[in-house]
C-alpha cells in the first residue's frame, strides 16, 4: 500500500505545471490591432487562358478485313460441311478460315460449296443440251488444227498404247523414254474413252447414268492435267514415275489387279489401313 502511494506521489511531481490563467485585461493597442481589417491580398497577375485543347482522335477499332458475327460464321461453315470450330481455334481464326474457304471456292468457280463433280455434272448437262458433248481433251490441251502425234497407229509408237508394252527396265536405263510413253498411253486412253462416250445414242447420253459417266470422264480429265503437265516437262518425282510406269505396264498386260496394287503403293505405300471406331476387325489388304 505504501509503495502504491509513493508511486502516485512521484507521478504527481512529474506532471507539468498547470497552464497560467488567461489575462484579465487586454491592451488598447492589441484590441485596436485586432479590430483593424486584414490587408487585402496583393493583386494576382492575370493568368493567360489555357490554349484550346485539340480534339484527340478517338481510337479507331482495329479494322478486320472480314468482320462477320459468330452466328454467321457458324452458318457458313455448316453450309460448307466444315467443322464449326477447330481445336484451340479462336473466333478471329474461325472467321479467317471461313474467308479462306470462300476465296478457294471463288477461285475454283464453285457456288455455295459445291464440289467439282457437281460443277462438272452441270457443265455436262449444258453441253448435252447445246449439242457439244463431242468436245474432248484434245480441244482443250492444244489449239484447233494442231497435229496430233498420239493419233498415230500404235505400230509406229514403240511401247505406246494398249497394243504395246512398256519395258520397266527403262526406269533404270533410260528415263527420258518413259515420259512420252506414259504420256501418250494415258492420253490415248482418255481420248478413246471420250470418243466412246460421244458415240453413244442420244437416249443413253441423256439418261441419269449416262450423264454421270460423262461427268466422271470430265472430272478424270481435269484431275489428270497436273500429271500430264509434269510428264510434258519431265518433272515427275522418280518414285512417283516408277509407280505410274508400273500401272501403265500392268494395264497394257491387262493385269488390272497388279495395276491396282501399284496404285495403292503410289497412294499410301506400306502404311496400314486406318481403322475406325466402328471397325469390327482387321482385314488384310488384297
Amino acid at each position: 500500500m505504501e509503495a502504491l502511494k509513493a508511486q502516485i506521489r512521484a507521478q504527481k511531481r512529474q506532471a507539468p505545471a498547470a497552464s497560467e490563467p488567461a489575462a484579465k485585461y487586454v491592451r488598447r493597442g492589441d484590441a485596436a490591432r485586432s479590430q483593424e481589417p486584414a490587408p487585402p491580398p496583393p493583386p494576382r497577375e492575370p493568368t493567360p487562358p489555357p490554349p484550346p485543347k485539340e480534339p484527340t482522335p478517338e481510337p479507331t477499332p482495329e479494322h478486320e478485313p472480314f468482320a462477320i458475327s459468330n452466328e454467321d460464321a457458324i452458318a457458313r461453315l455448316r453450309q460448307k460441311n466444315e467443322p464449326i470450330r477447330l481445336f484451340g481455334e479462336s473466333d478471329k481464326e474461325r472467321r479467317l478460315r471461313v474467308r479462306a474457304l470462300e476465296l478457294i471456292e471463288e477461285h475454283r468457280g464453285d457456288l455455295h460449296g459445291r464440289n467439282d463433280f457437281v460443277r462438272l455434272l452441270q457443265e455436262t448437262d449444258e453441253d448435252v443440251t447445246r449439242g457439244h458433248e463431242t468436245r474432248t481433251s484434245r480441244e482443250q490441251d492444244s489449239g484447233e488444227g494442231a497435229p496430233r502425234t498420239d493419233k498415230l497407229p500404235p505400230s509406229q509408237r514403240e511401247g505406246i498404247g494398249m497394243h504395246s508394252l512398256l519395258d520397266l527396265e527403262l526406269i533404270r536405263t533410260n528415263t527420258a523414254r518413259v515420259y512420252p510413253i506414259i504420256y501418250y498411253t494415258l492420253k490415248g486412253l482418255l481420248n478413246e474413252w471420250g470418243d466412246t462416250l460421244a458415240e453413244r445414242p442420244e437416249q443413253e447420253r441423256l439418261s441419269t447414268q449416262g450423264r454421270l459417266v460423262t461427268a466422271t470422264h470430265a472430272q478424270t480429265r481435269e484431275y489428270l492435267k497436273p500429271l500430264f503437265k509434269g510428264l510434258r516437262r519431265r518433272q515427275v518425282a522418280p518414285d512417283v514415275l516408277m509407280r505410274i510406269a508400273e500401272i501403265v505396264h500392268y494395264m497394257q498386260k491387262r493385269e488390272y489387279r497388279m495395276a491396282n496394287d501399284s496404285y495403292l503403293q503410289l497412294s499410301i505405300g506400306n502404311a496400314p489401313w486406318p481403322i475406325g471406331v466402328t471397325a469390327v476387325g482387321i482385314r488384310p489388304r488384297t
